[in-house]
């Protein structure tokens, strides 16, 4: 009944359409809990307000980014009564960038809202709870990430290359001088980047830039027109005086400016190098990576005499290390180019079984050659779209044991209910802290058939 009560809070106090909140609008508000995407949530005059980097019981001021009907999203710009969980932010650029929106929040706290958000989804969606609570997968909060991508645009007015990476709630670009969450390697770039594009003498030809770090460390810049000449052995010098590869790419695939280089990165638990090109899907966090493969194999427990189904297998960050223990590995993937370098990695890393497939997965799989016997064990790691076409088969595939990696505890929820009403139970959750500092929530989840 409370429920139903607070949300009256939500209605115009008559007839009329309520007059709406102007953008940049300030507004004093006192914050009475988080939202999923850790944003304050206050009430006012019938609204709700979320306010991005405040916390519970605090009074602040927050700024008007945009407001539709009843719902108010909103900036806090000045804090009157800060809460004692507030911290200070590592990084200068935390309020303006919209990498980071957590930084604010301890990484103890943070644990806590993304286990939350994960088992009211799983509640809410799916009436379900898991037999166990595994405890959150974590590693260092900072200097993990190791891709990221620089927002680049030319200024006609100030005849200006902007460098940077893009606002909260904005295309506006915030020049960056540092960046904390990235990798060592990537860090050291920085300084020297934006100045470095901006000399460019057709700087309006660069479409944006991405940096890389794996066996090696690369810079990817794509462009919209050709280059100039000059612009051309500007990025290779740069690129060689600092030990980084130089990647181009147009309207084709990305390709290193040198043929003989190649990106990589290692699973050393089950001595592994899988190689991969940019715009490949990587794992931006190694050690949460390797955290996260090996306890997937803990979970799923693969027998010497089982065949194993990686779906969504992409370059083979599951399917390579569980070839090592299984008889053998089938992994389907979307997408023909990724299915091809899943195949390459698996011959350079002498696994003859594990076989890899290209396959619409929204699509029905139960008569494919490579699914004729089934599969006692499969994994799933989809997008944020999450897995509904494929988790309708799981019976028909004759799956005992079914690991879910998620990206977005709602679908996984959503998915998690159907894998109930096919008779799996939610044997065992938790998190995994891939994006330290942000609200980002992946998790892992294993389904037993009863």
């Amino acid at each position: 009944m409370a429920k139903r009560t607070s949300a009256l809070r939500f209605q115009p106090g008559s007839g009329e359409r309520a007059i709406q909140v102007p953008v940049g609008k300030k507004q004093r508000l006192v914050i009475e809990r988080l939202a999923h995407d850790g944003r304050g949530i206050a009430f006012l005059e019938g609204r709700s307000w979320f306010v991005a980097g405040a916390l519970p019981d605090e009074q602040v001021e927050a700024r008007v980014l945009g407001a539709r009907g009843k719902i108010v999203e909103a900036r806090c710009e000045q804090v009157f009564s800060a809460s004692p969980a507030r911290r200070e932010e590592a990084c200068p650029h935390a309020r303006e960038c919209g990498g980071c929106s957590l930084q604010h929040v301890s990484q103890a706290d943070q644990l806590v809202l993304k286990q939350r958000s994960l088992a009211e989804q799983l509640a809410r969606l799916a009436d379900l709870a898991p037999n166990v609570w595994a405890a959150p997968l974590t590693g260092p909060e900072w200097g993990y990430r190791r891709r990221a991508r620089l927002a680049v645009r030319w200024d006609a007015n100030s005849r200006r290359l902007a460098v940077g990476f893009r606002a909260a709630a904005s295309q506006a670009i915030v020049p960056i001088e540092q960046c904390p969450v990235l990798v060592q390697s990537l860090r050291r770039l920085f300084p020297d980047l934006p100045r470095f594009l901006q000399g460019f003498d057709r700087p309006r030809s660069i479409g944006h830039v991405e940096l890389f770090s794996g066996t090696a460390d690369a810079l990817l810049v794509r462009h919209l027109g050709p280059l100039a000449q000059s612009d051309a052995k500007r990025m290779a010098v740069f690129c060689h005086e600092r030990g980084v590869q130089l990647w181009l790419q147009d309207e084709g695939e990305p390709e290193p400016a040198d043929p003989r280089q190649k990106l990589a990165y290692r699973l050393d638990p089950w001595g592994l190098e899988v190689n991969y090109r940019p715009g490949d899907f990587v794992q931006v966090n190694e050690s949460v990576n390797l955290a996260m493969v090996s306890q997937a194999l803990a979970w799923l427990a693969p027998q010497p005499d089982e065949r194993i189904l990686d779906l969504f297998c992409g370059l083979g960050n599951f399917a390579l290390p569980l070839a090592r223990r299984a008889q053998a590995v089938v992994g389907v993937e979307g997408v023909e180019a990724m299915v091809a370098r899943a195949r390459l990695n698996a011959e350079d890393n002498g696994l003859k079984m594990a076989h890899f497939h290209q396959a619409d997965l929204s699509n029905s799989l139960v008569r494919m050659p490579w699914a004729a016997g089934g599969f006692p064990a499969v994994v799933l790691d989809p997008p944020r779209d999450g897995a509904l076409a494929v988790v309708r088969q799981m019976q028909a595939l004759g799956a005992q044991r079914v690991l879910y990696i998620s990206c977005n505890p709602a679908t996984l929820a959503r998915d998690a209910a159907e894998l109930n009403r096919q008779g799996y139970r939610l044997e065992r959750a938790g998190v995994l802290d891939m994006f330290p500092q942000t609200a980002h929530v992946e998790a892992m989840a294993l389904f037993k058939k009863d």
